[in-house]
């Protein structure tokens, strides 16, 4: 053994070679934490005193025990990390690229032999040694831009110098996981073998190395010279990228555009000295608030993932769902359990909205297709999985049904009933509900502890969050068979208590209040949505009350006032009241706050209809002027104010779970953190000034109480209500 640590262990292969394993103890995967690093630096150490001594090393194989290669850097780490000055960031930097610098030195030549997913930091160990061997079905990337930040051990100094600028940044800036086939095509690997062949590969590499028949000082060179690229070729390629990227991240995610930038500052520089102005450019980057809310939108998710898994040992597996209500919405339900692979019953009483659910499921599987992400055979076994039916009968064995039917009480209560007295004693029942009481659907059973909320978002297949909303009498297990298979159907579910709108929509229906105010002092909504985009909110509330359809706006404001109706009951009713009353209904009758009409490619686009902007006027005697500013608080602050009421009601547990809901739930803006994030980083003591500044307006402006208490104490959401992560 030429060393052994807890992370890291180095032994010889065979006579000459030598094999670096990573294996980090009591964990699943290998991350770059920073005892890993540390231990990383011993073992080259160790490698070198091998290299002159008995050992005799001629060849070093990286390699990985687990199913994973490297995962990264280990994330928990990095917000007390960021929270250091400028200089101790570089420094910390510098220290790993001396390591790193340091494997790409050694006088034999090295391979990494990537078995499974090598990102970010991971990856940036492979890209410092001479060849690079993947796996098959492995997975390489540069993720770092999700988290605010851009690739600082080496990353943007040796890819581009690998496979080339563009593709390099291309790399960077896209933070997308690349395949094997991507990854040899592109030059980032040397190679693409079976799993079980990858050793082997890796032998018969050095060994031709160790012969002469291969220079692996060739591989090298590049790596530790200037970006071999001409002044004139640099000035196109770094300039257009810079436009282009600028455009795609928004004025919210500087980190691609300084990865850009960074770049072009040390293209002419050999590796020591590019190294230390991308260590610079990361340190910059690390410090934003932009990254802190990435990385704890990151560290939230991770939270989530735990919660989920520790839930689900007292789940029963779902080997077999229903859904009962076809149409979109069921369609789309049927589709992501499918896909996921959970075949699942798709009943409906009615053959029209049948041929519907499973139109929405071959639209979203040739869809695709077309894109190359599946075959079409893999679309046939898909399509296999979601058996339609009008029969009951059908669904007797199921473990888990979805009632999906009309948004309506006394019809959710009669088909419930009627689940119930189909299916198995031992299968959970849930609906996928929007606002209604689960506590009041569970009267409808007979054994309401079997019962809970499953609340899917439009497009299933695009969003990400299922609330599990929990009644007054649901089992524990029937809580986490739900999450289980939310969890299983590639959604992220986070567990809610029962009340009007649950969580999501109990949140965010006073923003819309607050929108419906400044309809009813004269401001334009087209200005209010190009305002709020501006903010980063993927849609303004106009385009989003568009999507999401007047109709069903309107029903959940009815029992958003009924359930609140101290807060929210006649506030910022009178514009959605008009544009229902007028049946604009939204993009699905191509007639709501816009107009809308498909371009060539079927996508349907708005447009401004002045008729629509002179009827708004009619609900505003006295038109008031305001700011921007004032414009982003009258929708802002009854939102966020609502997210610390439901923690305090413990109708959500942690502000993590909170945020992230918020974020997968109606794409509140990541950069941000989430409300509770967002309210943090004002200050508690500040934003119940701003909302005290107008109670007049609404009591939608209320400070709650324990908000208020917190805000005089000088606490924060984070440092006092969220778990450890």
């Amino acid at each position: 053994m030429i060393y052994a640590g807890n992370a890291i262990q180095v032994q010889m292969h065979d006579h000459q070679l030598a094999k670096l394993t990573f294996d980090l103890k009591n964990q699943s995967v290998n991350k770059l934490n920073a005892a890993t690093l540390v231990e990383l630096k011993e073992a080259i150490e160790a490698i070198n005193i091998a290299i002159i001594g008995v050992e005799g090393v001629k060849g070093l194989m990286l390699t990985s025990a687990k199913s994973s290669f490297i995962v990264g850097a280990d994330i928990t780490e990095f917000l007390q990390f960021f929270g250091r000055d400028e200089q101790d960031l570089i420094n910390a930097n510098m220290q790993v690229n001396e390591t790193f610098c340091a494997l790409e030195d050694l006088p034999i030549p090295t391979v990494s032999l990537i078995n499974g997913l090598a990102l970010g930091g991971g990856f940036e160990v492979c890209l410092s040694t001479d060849y690079r061997i993947m796996a098959t079905d492995a997975k390489v990337g540069l993720p770092e831009v999700k988290l605010g930040i851009f690739p600082g051990w080496g990353g943007t100094v040796r890819l581009p110098r690998i496979i080339g600028l563009d593709n390099a940044i291309e790399w960077v800036c896209g933070a997308k996981e690349k395949k094997s086939t991507v990854a040899l095509h592109e030059g980032a690997v040397d190679a693409v073998v079976a799993h079980d062949q990858l050793l082997e590969a890796g032998e018969h590499l050095l060994n031709q190395c160790i012969k002469g028949d291969l220079s692996y000082a060739a591989k090298r060179d590049p790596k530790l010279a200037k970006l071999a690229l001409g002044p004139m070729e640099q000035l196109m390629a770094f300039e257009t990228s810079k436009g282009f990227v600028a455009g795609k991240a928004g004025p919210h995610y500087p980190s691609p555009v300084t990865a850009i930038k960074t770049m072009q500052k040390h293209a002419g520089m050999t590796r020591d000295k590019a190294l230390v102005i991308e260590a610079k450019g990361f340190a910059k980057m690390a410090q934003t608030s932009v990254a802190a809310n990435l990385v704890g939108v990151f560290l939230a998710d991770q939270y989530l993932k735990r919660t989920v898994k520790a839930l689900a040992k007292k789940a029963t597996k779902v080997e077999q769902a229903a859904v009962l209500g076809a149409g979109i919405m069921g369609g789309g339900i049927a589709y992501q359990s499918a896909f996921k692979g959970v075949p699942i019953v798709m009943k409906d009483i009615a053959e029209p909205a049948i041929t519907l659910g499973l139109d929405e499921a071959t639209g979203i599987l040739e869809k695709r297709v077309e894109r190359g992400q599946m075959k079409p055979a893999q679309m046939a076994q898909v399509l296999n999985k979601i058996r339609p039916t009008l029969n009951y009968a059908d669904i007797k064995n199921v473990d888990l049904v979805v009632e999906a039917v009309v948004e309506n009480p006394k019809v959710k209560g009669i088909v419930l009933a009627e689940i119930e007295a189909q299916v198995k004693p031992s299968t959970v029942i849930t609906s996928n509900t929007s606002t209604i009481s689960i506590d009041l659907l569970a009267k409808s059973l007979k054994d309401p502890t079997r019962f809970c909320g499953m609340h899917f978002f439009n497009p299933v297949h695009k969003m990400p969050l299922v609330e599990v909303i929990r009644g007054s009498q649901s089992s524990e297990e029937t809580i986490a068979t739900t999450v289980a298979y939310a969890n299983a159907m590639g959604k992220k579910p986070i567990v809610v208590n029962d009340c009007p709108g649950f969580f999501v929509n109990r949140v965010l229906f006073p923003y819309f209040g607050g929108f419906g105010l400044l309809l009813e002092q004269g401001v334009n909504f087209s200005r209010v949505d190009k305002i709020m985009e501006r903010f980063g909110w993927p849609m303004g509330p106009a385009y989003l009350l568009d999507v999401v359809g007047i109709d069903t706006a309107h029903h959940a404001q009815a029992v958003m006032a009924e359930g609140f109706p101290d807060r929210m009951a006649g506030q910022g009713e009178a514009g959605v009241d008009l544009m229902f009353k007028e049946q604009r209904l939204g993009q699905k009758n191509k007639l709501g706050f816009y107009a809308y009409e498909k371009d060539k490619k079927g996508r349907l686009q708005k447009q401004v209809d002045d008729s629509l902007v002179e009827k708004l006027a009619s609900l505003c005697a006295n038109p008031q002027e305001f700011t921007d500013e004032q414009i982003i608080d009258y929708l802002m602050i009854p939102l966020c104010l609502e997210v610390a009421r439901c923690l305090e009601e413990n109708i959500i547990a942690t502000p993590a779970e909170a945020d992230l809901a918020l974020v997968y739930g109606i794409g509140f803006p990541p950069f941000l953190g989430g409300a509770l994030k967002y309210m943090d980083a004002i200050g508690l003591q500040n934003f119940c000034d701003k909302a005290d500044a107008l109670a007049g307006v609404s009591p939608l402006y209320s400070v709650p109480k324990q908000m208020r208490e917190m805000a005089a104490d000088g606490e924060t959401f984070y440092n006092k209500l969220q778990p450890a992560h």
